[in-house]
C-alpha cells in the first residue's frame, strides 16, 4: 500500500472514531444533564473532548442512536418505567385535549424519554387563544412561549407553545394551524416530516410495550 493511501485510511479511521466519541459524549450529556438540543449537545461534547474538526461532529441520527445505546447500557433499570409513565400521561392528556386533535411527538413517542423529558404534544386550531382559554377555564396554570419549527428545508415559522405541569410531569404543547394536520413540520433529527401519533396509536404502544418492531409498525400506520 502506498504511503499516501495509508495516511488517508488512517485519517479516515481517526475521523470515524472521533465522530463516535462525540456522539457518545453528546448522548451522555443529554441523558445525564437533560440537554435536549442535538446541536448544543454535540458542540459541548466536542469541546469537552478537545475535538475541533467540524467533520468529526456526528449527525443528529448518530447521536440519537448513541443515546438509545447509552440508555440500554446505563439506565435499563429505570428508563423503560419513566417512558411508560410519560406515555400513560400523554394518553390521558390527549383524551383531555381531544377537541384539538392532539398528536404525540418527540422523545415520549420515539422511546428515548427519560427523567428530563416533557410530554410533547401538537394540538391544532386556527385560533391559538381557543386552546389557551380551554386550559385556563379548567384551572391549568400556563406559561406561554413561542417556538420556531421548520416547515420546509428553507422556511421556518413561529408557533405558540403552552407549558404546564400535571401530576409532577412537564407538558409541552405546541399549537399549530389546522392545515398542519396534513403537513407536519420537519424533524430536527432527519429533516423528514415529523413523526406524530394520534391517541389510538399511543394506546397501541401502551398495550404492546416498546418493542422496536411494534414501534415501527405503529408509526407506519399512524395518522400524522
Amino acid at each position: 500500500m502506498a504511503r499516501g493511501e495509508h495516511h488517508r485510511i488512517h485519517a479516515q479511521d481517526r475521523l470515524q472514531r472521533n465522530r463516535l466519541r462525540v456522539a457518545q459524549e453528546a448522548a451522555r450529556l443529554m441523558s445525564e444533564h437533560g440537554i435536549r438540543d442535538f446541536h448544543h449537545a454535540k458542540i459541548k461534547a466536542a469541546e469537552r473532548l478537545g475535538i475541533v474538526d467540524a467533520q468529526a461532529l456526528p449527525r443528529n441520527n448518530e447521536i440519537e442512536q448513541a443515546l438509545r445505546e447509552h440508555q440500554r447500557i446505563f439506565h435499563a433499570d429505570t428508563q423503560p418505567q419513566l417512558l411508560q409513565q410519560r406515555r400513560e400521561a400523554a394518553a390521558e392528556a390527549m383524551r383531555f385535549l381531544e377537541r384539538f386533535e392532539p398528536r404525540l411527538v418527540g422523545a415520549v413517542l420515539d422511546g428515548t424519554a427519560d427523567a428530563h423529558s416533557a410530554v410533547c404534544l401538537h394540538v391544532f386550531s386556527d385560533h391559538a387563544e381557543a386552546v389557551v382559554l380551554f386550559l385556563q377555564e379548567r384551572g391549568v396554570p400556563l406559561t406561554q412561549q413561542t417556538r420556531r419549527l421548520r416547515t420546509t428545508r428553507d422556511e421556518q415559522a413561529e408557533y405558540p407553545v403552552l407549558l404546564f405541569s400535571a401530576d409532577g410531569l412537564p407538558f409541552d404543547i405546541t399549537v399549530l394551524p389546522l392545515d398542519s394536520l396534513r403537513q407536519p413540520p420537519l424533524d430536527r433529527i432527519d429533516e423528514k416530516p415529523m413523526r406524530r401519533a394520534p391517541l389510538a396509536a399511543v394506546e397501541e404502544l401502551l398495550a404492546t410495550g416498546d418493542e422496536e418492531d411494534d414501534f415501527e409498525r405503529m408509526l407506519s400506520t399512524a395518522l400524522r
